[in-house]
């Protein structure tokens, strides 16, 4: 179970006007406990005006910097987001868990290979952490991105993306796309389907690209996966994270009669809790209810945080956007969308 530690922010600093990098000063004692995967994210905790507060954010450093480092990019009406950019600075301590996620991406230092990855807005942050180091660990490797924004100026790590051209050359390969400015190098849109064209049929026909990475809102992914597909893209070359909670279409409500009660047992750090929940509960909901510190942060489906196994009883999630069929056929639920279906139920959050 993750446990959250106090960490210190070494620096915080402005990436545009409306975001800020915050990076963290890792004692001696919990560098391993904070090493990372690309692509990971970590999970922050904080009180602000009297609300307990959790937040996910993707590490945006590369693998093996020695840095982690978060972007945070400030929402209207955001409560961290505002916070992080208006009130956060250097010396500040905020409550840190591990890293967590599965949008990873594995270096292999033998491999000669092309990696390619589309973003937009902050969805830069994992990928620029999974560019990073393919670049720095296959040596001989090549990376594709397509990134999409309003303008240069709303790009996040603008400058960085653009040194990494002059570092790296014809090895990293930075296709930008602005939906409200027209400037010099840059496709003017949004990332489309005439855009994964473009990149696979057109400027990079007859290269072989051995993996996607996408990351960005719902309607993007579905588009760009779709697209991929259609091209001759195998499904399991295809990654992707999302980066603002879908919304539940008919077919993914629980259609499930809700009325009653149902007795849980929750398995959370070797401990065992039972009581009686409602229905219409979500799993996660009863949990905090009962004041057990079950893992969570965005609860609307799209971290992985809150991930348990069903082991007796069934639940229903009203949407599902990171199990696999197989893990869901395995009883593994996302407690912030799952609701009990049956008279009792057994949870446990640490056979995950």
């Amino acid at each position: 179970m993750a446990q959250f530690h106090n960490l210190t922010i070494k620096s915080i600093e402005n990436v545009t006007e409306q975001s800020v990098a915050i990076t963290f000063d890792i004692p001696a004692d919990l560098k391993d406990t904070f090493s990372f995967k690309a692509g990971q994210y970590i999970t922050l905790k904080t009180d602000i005006n009297g609300e307990a507060v959790r937040r996910d954010y993707s590490i945006c450093a590369s693998k093996n910097s020695g840095d982690l480092t978060v972007a945070v990019k400030a929402v209207e009406n955001g409560t961290f987001s505002v916070y992080a950019n208006n009130t956060l600075k250097a010396g500040d301590s905020i409550e840190v868990a591990p890293p967590n996620g599965r949008f990873v991406f594995e270096p292999n230092e033998v491999k000669t290979r092309t990696v390619a990855a589309f973003a937009a807005g902050s969805g830069i942050t994992p990928i620029l952490s999974i560019a990073k180091t393919l670049l720095e660990e296959e040596p001989f490797s090549n990376f594709i991105l397509v990134y999409g924004n309003k303008s240069s100026k709303d790009t996040m790590f603008f400058a960085d993306l653009v040194e990494m051209q002059a570092k790296y050359g014809n090895r990293f390969h930075a296709h930008f796309i602005y939906s409200q400015s027209r400037e010099e190098g840059a496709l003017l849109g949004r990332i489309e389907k005439s855009t994964v064209n473009l990149i696979v049929k057109n400027k990079y026909q007859g290269v072989t690209i051995e993996a996607f990475y996408l990351c960005g809102p719902e309607a993007m992914i579905h588009t760009i996966k779709d697209t991929l597909v259609e091209n001759g893209i195998k499904e399991k070359a295809i990654f992707f994270e999302l980066f603002s909670a879908p919304v539940a279409t008919e077919n993914e409500s629980v259609t499930e009669d809700l009325s009653g009660n149902t007795k849980i047992k929750v398995l959370l750090d070797d401990e065992d809790f039972e009581f009686e929940m409602s229905k219409e509960q979500t799993i996660l909901e009863a949990a905090i209810k009962q004041d057990l510190d079950a893992p969570y942060s965005c609860q609307g489906g799209i971290c992985s945080s809150c991930i348990a196994r069903v082991t007796e009883g069934d639940a229903k999630m009203r949407q599902n956007n990171i199990l696999t069929d197989n893990e869901v056929a395995e009883g593994l639920i996302l407690t912030c969308q799952a609701h009990p279906t049956s008279a009792t139920i057994v949870v446990d959050y640490d056979d995950v």
